[in-house]
């Protein structure tokens, strides 16, 4: 079987869009393709060009198409805009100036800055500050069309990011975590961790892996699962791991308490159903679960229990998220042990976008001690 193909993150397509509108600034005629210093890793990409056209002396507009390879990725062939309009720079003016248009997310968290991470920052300024003239400025406006539809089917909401997709990435290559071939990179993953470390962390994506790390716990003890959680439990198993603390966002990993082992959500969802559910069976009053019903998001969700709990004095909060945390390792554990006849320790540390550790279940707590 063939590897599953890495393709490229967004702020690539937006670089890209953004170096074929300088281009047609300069040049009389459009690229039909550009070549593009990822920085990281340190390497160049070819991207084609769908459209390029100047719109005034000082403007020019290029379109490119997301490709992020072999990845159930929402953004495939999404187009990605790019306006540039050149001025002469003054004086103590950054020489780039970056905006978020249509469809491109804005972050509650910073005054509704829009998001556009470091990475995507550092390769613009890589491939478009040494091509201007010493007193020359760009203003680059990046437009996705269909950047808020396509939000609306992301959790970006839980992570305070809204009305659109986020130009966000460490690296210019999207590896394809989920494409079928890559469970073949993580078994191989899990079982050379498992040489050195009988116990391990099983952290979906980077903002686990991120948040396990600042808690102290060993960088070899941690496997990247994507949504494979399902395969790689059982897999765990055959390979006699002795204990498991996943380690998640509760949007995540509530999906588990509902028997969903791959937590892709063009697979199978159920926060809302799940999170509902448990609030029902600890005694919350119908006039509140109907609200968490009603809620967009788990995290929607979880903020009105907190509410609840600040005007009362409840402690909805630990109830739910215990009984869930509770069902999460039970179901794990049942799971590894119906596809590798083995028993395993599984424990669960669920946290909210804030990385704010919501609960601990009672195993996990006790592997967490082990781990850091």
């Amino acid at each position: 079987m063939n590897p599953p193909r890495a393709g490229y993150t967004l702020p690539v397509f937006a670089c890209a869009s953004a170096i074929a509108a300088f281009q047609c600034l300069r040049e009389t005629a459009a690229p039909s393709d550009v070549t593009v210093n990822l920085v990281k890793p340190p390497e160049t990409a070819v991207i084609p060009v769908e459209q390029a056209a100047r719109l005034s002396p000082t403007t020019a507009l290029a379109i490119t198409r997301s490709d992020p390879g072999d990845n159930l990725d929402l953004t495939r062939d999404a187009a990605m805009w790019a306006m540039v309009e050149r001025h002469h720079r003054e004086a103590e003016r950054s020489p780039l100036e970056l905006r978020g248009g249509e469809g491109i997310g804005r972050n509650e968290a910073a005054d509704h800055q829009p998001a556009i991470y470091a990475y995507a920052r550092k390769i613009l300024e890589a491939n478009l500050l040494p091509q201007l003239e010493p007193n020359e400025r760009l203003v680059i406006t990046f437009i996705m069309p269909e950047g808020r539809s396509l939000a609306a089917r992301t959790s970006n909401a839980a992570f305070g990011i809204v009305e659109g997709l986020s130009l966000l990435g460490t690296s210019g290559i999207a590896q394809p975590l989920s494409a079928p071939g890559q469970l073949e990179v993580f078994r191989e993953e899990l079982i050379a961790r498992r040489t050195v470390h009988e116990g391990l962390v099983f952290c979906i994506g980077e903002n686990g892996i991120h948040f396990a790390q600042q808690m102290g716990i060993p960088p070899l003890r941690i496997i990247k699962t994507a949504n494979w959680l399902g395969s790689l439990l059982a897999e765990a198993g055959r390979q006699k791991v002795h204990s498991i603390l996943l380690f998640g966002y509760h949007g995540k990993l509530m999906k588990l308490a509902a028997g969903i082992f791959h937590t892709h959500h063009h697979v199978a969802d159920g926060r809302r159903e799940v999170l509902t559910a448990f609030c029902a069976a600890v005694g919350l009053p119908k006039a509140d679960v109907r609200h968490i019903f009603d809620s967009e998001t788990a995290e929607a969700g979880l903020t009105y229990l907190r509410k609840l709990d600040d005007r009362t004095g409840s402690q909805w909060v630990p109830q739910v998220y215990g009984a869930i945390a509770q069902e999460i390792d039970h179901r794990a554990a049942d799971y590894i042990r119906t596809h590798s006849d083995r028993t395993v320790a599984v424990g669960s540390l669920l946290f909210d976008r804030q990385r704010q550790i919501i609960v601990r279940s009672q195993i996990g707590k006790s592997i967490l001690t082990e781990f850091c």
